[in-house]
């Protein structure tokens, strides 16, 4: 029998901006607790990320007690603090893809710090409990919420899977390059792509979809540089269509806490059809 464990844990507070790890964290129906609960929107309240945008990586996050904390990793900035609870009576209808939502605007001196941190104008969105984002009903069981994340609450990766990729890379990449929620060590490279129910810990998920993967991938997570890898390197061997595929989407059955080492229960795998 194979053993799977969770080895790295993280979230990413603002949509594009640093990502932080974990030992352990509380999984939500739209997430892991405060993973992509705010967003950076343009002047046309449309998403920014680092497709456009690789400098925002540099904007370090850190949660708080009772708030989020922004810092530049190079400029000499002051920090930026934003309590959970802050946001102004301000809303606005905000576009992430095909997804139009209505979202707070949390308050001036923010939209001022990230303007003149990423280098144009923009503002800073939160995303009310009122109001929701829905997973996509093609893979939604029971009308999922999800928060501002690309599509779905979560995303695994095997460590295994990796090595395979960097087995064929002059230059080994770090799994941060794929901003996952979850890594798991254990098994072999892709065992992910035929796994239907699992369960972390004491928490059960559905893998729904394999993650097909954009140009962030490209961008150097420590420095905002883009690259040509992974994704020329993927293409050779993980391209389905005309697109490449890396990692699984999950959403969660059930609340709770999950943590470094969890043990991770294959409950059901997919038909061979279903596989990659």
């Amino acid at each position: 029998m194979k053993e799977y464990k969770l080895s790295e844990i993280y979230i990413y507070p603002v949509k594009s901006l640093a990502g932080i790890s974990l030992n352990s964290a509380f999984v939500e129906m739209e997430g892991l607790r405060f993973d992509r609960r705010w967003m950076v929107v343009d002047k046309n309240n449309i998403f920014l990320t680092q497709r456009t945008n690789p400098q925002m990586v540099l904007i370090n996050t850190e949660i708080k007690k009772d708030r989020l904390e922004l810092s530049h990793k190079t400029k000499k900035m002051p920090k930026l603090f934003i309590p959970f609870a802050m946001h102004s009576q301000e809303t606005a209808t905000v576009k992430i893809f095909n997804d139009e939502v209505q979202a707070s605007f949390v308050s001036d001196e923010t939209d001022q710090w990230l303007s003149s941190t990423i280098g144009t104008k923009c503002r800073l969105v939160v995303l009310s409990d009122n109001n929701k984002r829905y997973v996509n009903k093609k893979y939604a069981h029971n009308n999922e919420t999800v928060s501002f994340a690309d599509g779905f609450p979560f995303l695994i990766m095997g460590q295994s899977s990796l090595d395979l990729l960097n087995s064929k890379l002059e230059e080994k990449l770090p799994t941060n390059r794929f901003r996952p929620n979850f890594v798991f060590t254990g098994g072999h490279a892709h065992d992910e792509d035929n796994w239907k129910i699992i369960k972390i810990g004491k928490t059960i998920f559905d893998v729904v979809k394999p993650c097909a993967r954009c140009v962030i991938t490209t961008v150097d997570q420590n420095c905002g540089v883009k690259h040509k890898e992974p994704l020329l390197t993927l293409s050779k061997y993980r391209k389905q269509g005309n697109k490449i595929l890396f990692g699984q989407n999950l959403i969660a059955r059930s609340l709770g806490f999950v943590n470094l080492e969890d043990e991770i229960e294959i409950l059901e795998y997919k038909r061979d059809q279903d596989s990659f």
